[in-house]
C-alpha cells in the first residue's frame, strides 16, 4: 500500500502471538483517515522521529486499547488520552505529537499535563460515540458492507462481510475470493491471519478481478 507506513517496531510476533491482546493505533497525516498510515501496535513508540511521522498526526484510530499521546518524544510534554474509536481530526494536537504508549484503562496521568480527560475532550468522544451509533444502526439497513465471490465478475459462491474477520475460514471461504464488491466503508484486505501478511486498502467500488490478489484474502478489517 503506497501511502500505508508500518513502524518497524510492529513485529511478526507481535501479529502472530499478541493479535488478541495487544492494543493497536492507526496514525493519519491528514484529516478524516487520508494521507500516509502508520500503525503502532506494540505498545509504545517512544519517537515518532524513528519512522518519520514526528508531529505529523492530523487524524487517528483507536481498534484496541487505551493510548496516550504526548506532544514530545519519551512521552513528555502535553500528553491526551484516546479510547477506542475513530478521531477524523485532532483539532488543537493537530500535527502535534512525537509519542505514543498504551496505558490502562481510565488511567491517569499524575503530572498535570494529560488534556485527554477535560470536559471539551470527554463531550467529543461522547458525540463521535453517538455518531458511530448513528452509522452502524443506518449501515445495517443498508446490508453487508462487503461482498466477497469465488469466481470472476461477482459470479459463483458468495459471503457477505459486515465486520472484521481475523481469519476467513470462520465463514469458510480463505483464500477462495476472486472478485468482490465493497458497498460502504474503506476496508484492509490482508493475505493472512489476523491482518498478517501484504494488505492492501480498497474502498467502495466493484472488483471483477482481484488479479494477484486472487484466492490469497485470508482476513478483512475495516479502517474507516
Amino acid at each position: 500500500m503506497k501511502n500505508t507506513l508500518t513502524a518497524a517496531f510492529l513485529l511478526a510476533s507481535t501479529l502472530l502471538g499478541q493479535a488478541a491482546t495487544a492494543g493497536e493505533l492507526h496514525l493519519f497525516s491528514r484529516e478524516d483517515f487520508r494521507g500516509q498510515r502508520v500503525v503502532i501496535a506494540d505498545g509504545a513508540a517512544n519517537n515518532f522521529v524513528d519512522f518519520g511521522f514526528n508531529d505529523r498526526a492530523s487524524s487517528l484510530v483507536v481498534r484496541s486499547g487505551t493510548w496516550e499521546l504526548c506532544e514530545h518524544k519519551n512521552f513528555q510534554g502535553h500528553c491526551a488520552v484516546f479510547e477506542r474509536g475513530e478521531y477524523p481530526d485532532l483539532r488543537r494536537f493537530n500535527n502535534n505529537f512525537s509519542s505514543a504508549r498504551e496505558i490502562e484503562r481510565r488511567h491517569e496521568r499524575g503530572n498535570g499535563h494529560g488534556y485527554g480527560r477535560d470536559e471539551r475532550d470527554e463531550r467529543w468522544r461522547d458525540e463521535r460515540r453517538e455518531e458511530r451509533r448513528e452509522e452502524r444502526r443506518y449501515e445495517r439497513e443498508r446490508g453487508d458492507a462487503v461482498e466477497l465471490f469465488n469466481d470472476h465478475n461477482m459470479r459463483g459462491r458468495r459471503v457477505g462481510i459486515s465486520r472484521d474477520i481475523r481469519t476467513l475460514r470462520e465463514v469458510g471461504f480463505n483464500d477462495n475470493a476472486n472478485s468482490m464488491v465493497i458497498n460502504y466503508g474503506t476496508w484492509e484486505i490482508c493475505e493472512h491471519n489476523d491482518f498478517g501478511g501484504q494488505c492492501r486498502v480498497y474502498g467502495p467500488g466493484r472488483y471483477q478481478d482481484l488479479q494477484d490478489f486472487t484466492d490469497r484474502i485470508t482476513s478483512l478489517r475495516r479502517i474507516r
